[in-house]
């Protein structure tokens, strides 16, 4: 038994020396541990500026002076046209310092008689108001206007309607006499009155806004210093104008030349622009030959000034018809352009002085 024994264990321990022996001792290999980082991606912060443009649309200007108007369905209304007195028992007149612009004419006696016109302005005291004369037309006819008189002669009334002018006198409503002056120097008027009239008739008017009375830009005027203007009317008739760094101010007779208004404010008659169109002065004659009137022809060419901004610029006027408005042009061939502001234009006898210092 005890023999036993001692074999198995002899062959066991045979046994384990030669597994030894024949086959490689193994290996164990320990990995190092892995660390994985965790990545953290992060998108960058873009700030988008937001900027806002404005855009300004500019307003739209007035044809007979270039200034801004706040109320463009305005430039769609007629213009009214009203003939205003000039003689010493007229003054002060009223209702010029709201006109957007104003002509003066030579009549009888050397003395002088104004168009005031409304597009986008009123006066609700406009006058005194006068009669109509031949040249007046034909300064009215290309804007489509709708003139305002105190009559005019037989003859004249049938020019002006014939010439194509809208025409309304003191048989209308939208006058009246006031007492405080005597006749005929006492005719004043509404023009939104007369336009509701003029609507009402109905007197057409072209649908377009009027062509500009000049060809307006907001410039500085390159032309000589002229602050002091005389224009010698006739023997016995200056008027001047003197510039105070911001506008023309009237004297006639050396007088300074008031207005009134309704509510009897006054102040001196102030125009940003004076525009002297020169040309031949004569008389006109109806076909019969009687009633003979002064005139000046405007349709042709001759001399013009343009004073604005304390300064001159000299040159010629051209129109081919009263259809259309005058053609400025300078001493050099340029086209005369005239700053935005209200216009005093003169037509003037080419026969007598125009003079500035």
């Amino acid at each position: 038994m005890i023999r036993r024994i001692s074999l198995l264990v002899i062959l066991g321990l045979l046994a384990a020396g030669c597994s030894s022996a024949d086959e490689p001792a193994a290996t164990t290999t320990t990995r190092a541990p892995t660390t994985t980082a965790a990545t953290t991606t992060t998108a960058a912060t873009t700030t988008t500026s937001t900027t806002t443009t404005t855009t300004t649309i500019p307003l739209p200007t007035s044809p007979l002076n270039g200034l801004p108007v706040d109320d463009e369905a305005a430039l769609d209304r007629r213009v009214m046209a009203v003939k205003v007195d000039n003689h010493w028992n007229a003054r002060p007149q009223s209702g010029l310092q709201e006109a957007d612009a104003v002509y003066e004419i030579r009549v009888e006696a050397g003395i002088t008689r104004f168009i005031a016109l409304f597009h986008h302005t009123d006066s609700g005291y406009v006058g005194p108001i006068r009669s109509g004369r031949p040249t007046d037309p034909t300064l009215l006819v290309y804007l489509g206007a709708t003139f305002m008189t105190a009559g005019a002669a037989g003859w004249v009334t049938n020019l002006i309607r014939d010439l194509g002018t809208n025409y309304l006198s003191n048989e209308t409503l939208g006058t009246r006499r006031i007492a405080a002056r005597r006749a005929p120097h006492n005719l004043y008027g509404n023009t939104v009155e007369m336009r509701a009239i003029a609507d009402a008739a109905p007197y057409e008017f072209p649908d377009d806004p009027p062509p500009e009375i000049f060809p307006f830009d907001d410039i500085e005027l390159d032309g000589e210093e002229a602050t002091d203007i005389t224009l010698d009317w006739a023997d016995g008739h200056t008027v001047n104008w003197e510039w105070d760094g911001e506008t023309y101010l009237r004297f006639d007779q050396g007088a300074a030349h008031s207005w009134l208004g309704i509510d009897g404010d006054s102040d001196q008659i102030a125009f940003d622009t004076l525009v002297v169109i020169k040309g031949r002065f004569y008389l006109a004659a109806p076909p019969g030959g009687d009633g003979i009137l002064p005139s000046i022809d405007t349709v042709g060419s001759g001399d013009v000034l343009v004073f604005s901004q304390g300064k001159v610029v000299t040159g010629t006027w051209n129109r081919g018809s009263i259809e259309v408005p005058f053609q400025l042009v300078a001493e050099d061939g340029s086209e005369i352009r005239v700053p935005p502001g209200r216009p005093w234009i003169s037509v003037f006898p080419s026969s007598r002085d125009v003079t500035w210092e």
